[in-house]
């Protein structure tokens, strides 16, 4: 069970990975980061159930950082701008 429950996590994350690379979800898009929260929870609960720190840190930052972009995608309305955008003096 274990394995399946692996597998779905895997598959979450897989599954935005691959449908951004071939245009169809924006990497700022609220299902893409859904499915890699999704993903990434799952997957950090087994690591945490199963004591597999690098695993987890790796997953529950990975969590940690699809979470935040969609609390500020539904804040705001709209993903984040980048670091260079006009006006940071970049």
């Amino acid at each position: 069970m274990d394995q399946v429950i692996q597998l779905v996590g895997a598959t979450l994350i897989l599954t935005a990975f691959v449908l951004a690379q071939m245009d169809r979800l924006r990497p700022s898009s609220a299902a893409y980061l859904t499915l890699n929260l999704l993903g990434g929870v799952i997957l950090a609960v087994v690591a945490a159930l199963d004591v597999d720190l690098g695993f987890l840190l790796l997953e529950a930052v990975w969590a940690t950082v699809s979470g935040a972009g969609l609390v500020r995608l539904i804040r705001d309305g709209r993903p984040a701008r980048h670091a260079t955008h006009e006006g940071n003096g970049a």
